[in-house]
């Protein structure tokens, strides 16, 4: 990512470690992470040869973009001219993984002490029965969004509800959304027969 910095926003940054800049348009200073909690743990700070450039390099606790990408430069000029539906394209995939970035923290909360009551995707985490029901409830409500005829707003509603519950599975087998995207992309190099056929039983 890019942020501006002025001397207070990099000497708080050397102090805490976390990446931290200084905001034109409030005039204050901010860390990358104090809303979303995605902050970028500094381990080492360079200055280029003319000293009016700084980088800031560091593990993030999770996406560093806003739309839940790992890096604000995901859009390739060349791309996005030769197909306008990339840029839609990669904020599909963003979105799929900002979930399943929010799913693997809950995750990793449950080893550590809990005060308060679950959230609802920790409580799906803990209870195998609970979520296998809610993903057939999920799924029967979609299919009757087609036989009852009901608005196309209602079926993505229960789609997203599908999407939703079926990740917390993956999460809770240790699956990656990008492993179910590499089994979609071989898929279509071949049948439905095909594909089927050649399963692992």
């Amino acid at each position: 990512m890019q942020g501006f910095a002025n001397r207070e926003a990099l000497l708080k940054t050397i102090s805490s470690r976390k990446a931290t800049f200084y905001s034109r348009s409030r005039s204050s200073l901010w860390t990358k992470g104090e809303t979303s909690m995605n902050f970028i743990n500094v381990h080492d700070i360079f200055l280029d040869c003319d000293c009016d450039s700084i980088i800031y390099l560091g593990k993030p606790d999770g996406p560093t973009c806003h739309t839940g990408a790992e890096t604000c430069y995901y859009t390739s000029v060349d791309d996005s001219l030769k197909d306008p539906e990339v840029d839609g394209n990669r904020l599909v995939l963003t979105t799929l993984y900002s979930l399943e970035s929010t799913i693997s923290k809950r995750k990793e909360e449950l080893s550590g002490n809990s005060e308060g009551k679950p959230s609802w995707t920790k409580r799906l985490l803990l209870d195998e029965k609970l979520l296998c029901s809610k993903i057939r409830e999920e799924a029967d409500e979609l299919c009757r969004t087609l036989e009852e005829n009901e608005d196309p707003s209602r079926t993505a509603s229960e789609m997203a509800d599908v999407l939703y519950h079926a990740m917390v599975l993956l999460a809770r087998k240790g699956v990656k959304v990008e492993d179910v995207l590499q089994v979609l992309r071989l898929r279509f190099t071949q049948s439905g027969i095909e594909e089927k056929s050649s399963r692992k039983s």
